[in-house]
């Protein structure tokens, strides 16, 4: 197995050394700078190659090797493959990325909202912060700021109680704080940043898609898009939804082990692919995580590795460090250690320690939400000792390119 780290750009407040003293070899990044539905052309692609892997004297080489992510245009969610144009551009980037070398494409499928959060610096017992997802606060916001229509119906008179009770108690900054985090876009969202009018048309777009139709135009977009993927190269991986349950009275169709099962089946190109993240999973507890990783075992080339820790009403939760919560990470490295072993040389499973916990020094600096440093290396450090300790260590230098 080899040790990715998402990298948000030359920008971003974790440089590249500072990657590999982490002990990462493998880059996980994008061109977050390109609007979404433009093409990634070749030159942007390599350009950004060859910054990631042109490879300083006396240090450690890296290597690009997942593309995490190519967002799909709303287009091609509400419609399917109807949104040719859009389908064709991302063909047209995925063309790119995979003459560039790069055999690894993470996607997700989640509509109007990408992976949702009420607060980001949650307090835990340690005196770190987690982010968190808080069902009350979250019913706070679209009862009384998002006000979407028809909400009223998907919660009880208690719970509608509770959030009112909620909503109350925050003053001017809290409620804009709430709306920065759900509707703002997290970092890596692959979704745009809304205010709250733009907030409802979106959704009222979506007015006639239920789950079954998102789930036939997942399987048409990867019907047009899969040949194209296996003659450049590139495994297609679909990242779970985040929370793995429906959101604003809209489907998700990427949340069980049954989600992934029907789209293998709807579409059995070797291309086809998954995105194993155990902290998404992991939220909902009739997921047995080692047995999903077992039956497609196959189908993971990409492997997010964090913990989420449902709490006394389990619909809210918070990240976890790498090792407690809900997920069995031992489990899961067994089986995923196993998939390993019996795959061809240059196909080993790329993975990160997704997340972390903002700590120490980063509690005192600007970080990318999601993704302090010191959190994340801790997390990275705790999975590379199972690795060792399961006799099966993770490779220490970047592959050839």
């Amino acid at each position: 197995m080899r040790q990715g780290w998402r990298w948000f750009g030359p920008k971003a407040p974790v440089t590249l050394d500072e990657v590999r003293q982490v002990g990462a070899t493998d880059i996980v990044s994008a061109l977050h700078e390109t609007p979404i539905g433009a093409v990634w052309t070749r030159e942007a692609v390599e350009a950004r190659r060859d910054l990631i892997e042109t490879t300083p004297v006396g240090r450690v080489p890296l290597r690009w090797s997942v593309v995490e992510s190519i967002p799909i245009p709303d287009a091609v969610k509400r419609t399917g493959g109807a949104a040719k144009a859009e389908i064709e551009a991302w063909i047209a980037s995925l063309e790119s990325i995979g003459r560039a070398g790069i055999g690894v494409v993470c996607y997700n499928f989640m509509p109007v909202v990408d992976w949702c959060r009420t607060d980001l610096d949650f307090v835990t017992d340690t005196g770190a912060t987690a982010m968190r997802f808080d069902f009350e606060t979250f019913a706070a916001f679209e009862l009384h700021i998002l006000q979407r229509p028809g909400a009223l119906q998907d919660y009880t008179p208690d719970e509608q109680a509770r959030a009112r009770t909620v909503f109350e108690a925050m003053d001017e900054q809290a409620a804009a704080d709430l709306v920065r985090n759900i509707a703002s876009a997290l970092p890596g969202s692959t979704t745009e940043a809304m205010t709250i009018p733009a907030f409802r048309d979106r959704l009222a777009a979506y007015r006639d898609v239920d789950a079954a139709t998102l789930r036939r135009h997942l399987a048409e977009f990867l019907a047009a898009v899969t040949p194209a993927a296996e003659a450049f190269g590139v495994k297609l991986t679909l990242h779970p939804d985040d929370p793995p349950r429906p959101l604003f009275g809209l489907p998700r169709v990427a949340s069980t082990e049954a989600d992934y099962a029907a789209l293998f089946d709807a579409v059995p190109s070797p291309a086809n692919g998954m995105c194993f993240c155990t902290g998404s999973l992991g939220v909902r507890a009739d997921n047995d995580l080692p047995a999903i990783a077992r039956r497609f075992a196959d189908r993971i080339h990409f492997a997010h590795l964090r913990a989420t820790k449902r709490e006394a009403d389990p619909r809210t939760f918070h990240e976890s460090a790498h090792l407690e919560g809900d997920v069995d990470m031992v489990a899961v490295l067994g089986e995923l250690v196993a998939a390993d072993r019996r795959r061809a040389p240059g196909e080993t499973i790329v993975f990160r320690s997704d997340h972390g916990h903002r700590m120490l020094d980063d509690l005192h600096k600007e970080v990318t939400p999601g993704y302090p440093a010191i959190g994340r290396m801790r997390g990275l450090a705790e999975l590379r000792g199972i690795l060792h300790a399961l006799g099966h260590p993770p490779e220490t230098r970047a592959p050839a390119s």
